[in-house]
């Protein structure tokens, strides 16, 4: 843990001062938000403001485990296979979440990739990843702990769907918290630090370590997110730590309590389906004022710095209540 927090703290140090030319070539290369034309009109005054500033997170999560495991390697010979999986879906997840945000600034204004396109691509990543994690991680297991179990549950090849669903269903929720300025970063980290915690107590070294990496990557960008923004962090960011945490969930092998510890996604996903349910069932009308359920909450009265902060103190208690969870 002591090595965990230091490299989170150098992670962090590195993200703040590499921010600021990130965003000037951003700025330069004109890869600003499009907003929305349906979004709040609060927040339109965040148009042009630079959009893929997770390429800050993934960039220095990546270089500080290589640089890690090069380091390890050297001194005992050993390398951290346990982070192969998690940091090759992180980086999968944001070449596509990339190429999604590109396409929102220059083919398809506002839009980007077509969901079915970009769904069809999350699928057959996350398919890759569960199929190394079932076979070579968990030796053609598919294990889960259940909270007052005392033993971990085999529930067989039914692992590999249910991994697929769980890794793509995270990143797009992640993604979909990530529409205030703060709100998606501040949610990983905490969800990140349930995890490292998690794999501390399990003594997986090489994931804790990784969890306190993105974590200080993630705290650096939150530098520059802070209200008001001075970059967004984008899908390239958002996909990246979605799909990043479903693999520690599952790695862990505490995924039955990773909706508790991620309820603020959740509950940001589910309302946006139950938006799109009842306006398709009633002919035209809204269950909320707006989907995803923060803007709803904005066209209420609650300033955005309210939702981010209130919001933030949800995730710390569900990811206290889901490490409890992970102990028991």
């Amino acid at each position: 843990m002591g090595l965990a927090l230091t490299v989170a703290g150098a992670t962090f140090l590195l993200a703040v001062i590499w921010g600021a030319p990130l965003i000037e070539l951003m700025r330069r290369l004109r890869l600003g938000k499009n907003i929305r034309i349906d979004g709040p009109a609060t927040h339109a005054a965040k148009m042009g403001t630079p959009a893929m500033g997770g390429v800050l997170i993934v960039a220095w999560t990546v270089l500080v485990s290589l640089v890690i495991n090069v380091v390890q390697f050297v001194q005992a010979l050993e390398i951290a296979e346990s982070v192969v999986i998690p940091l090759g879906v992180m980086v999968a997840y944001s070449i596509l979440g990339g190429i999604d945000d590109y396409q929102g600034f220059r083919l398809r204004p506002g839009e980007g990739m077509r969901a079915r396109v970009k769904l069809g691509f999350q699928l057959v990543i996350a398919l890759a990843a569960a199929i190394l994690l079932y076979w070579m991680v968990n030796d053609r297991h598919g294990w889960i702990a259940v909270p007052t179990v005392p033993v971990l549950l085999d529930i067989g090849l039914l692992y590999i769907p249910v991994a697929v669903i769980l890794i793509t269903g995270s990143a797009n929720a992640v993604n979909l918290t990530d529409g205030l300025d703060g709100l998606s970063g501040l949610i990983s980290a905490t969800a990140f630090v349930a995890y490292g915690i998690i794999a501390f107590l399990q003594d997986q070294q090489f994931l804790v370590v990784f969890s306190f990496i993105v974590i200080g990557a993630t705290f650096g960008f939150l530098w520059y997110n802070a209200k008001p923004a001075q970059m967004f962090m984008g899908d390239v960011g958002a996909q990246a730590l979605g799909a990043a945490l479903g693999v520690l969930a599952l790695m862990t092998n505490q995924w039955f309590i990773f909706p508790i510890i991620i309820a603020i996604p959740v509950a940001t996903t589910l309302s946006t389906t139950l938006q799109v349910l009842y306006f398709k069932a009633t002919g035209g009308k809204r269950l909320f004022k707006m989907a995803p359920l923060h803007h709803h909450f904005e066209l209420i009265g609650w300033s955005e710095t309210q939702i981010v902060q209130r919001w933030w103190l949800i995730a710390m208690l569900t990811a206290m209540i889901g490490i409890a969870l992970a102990l028991v």
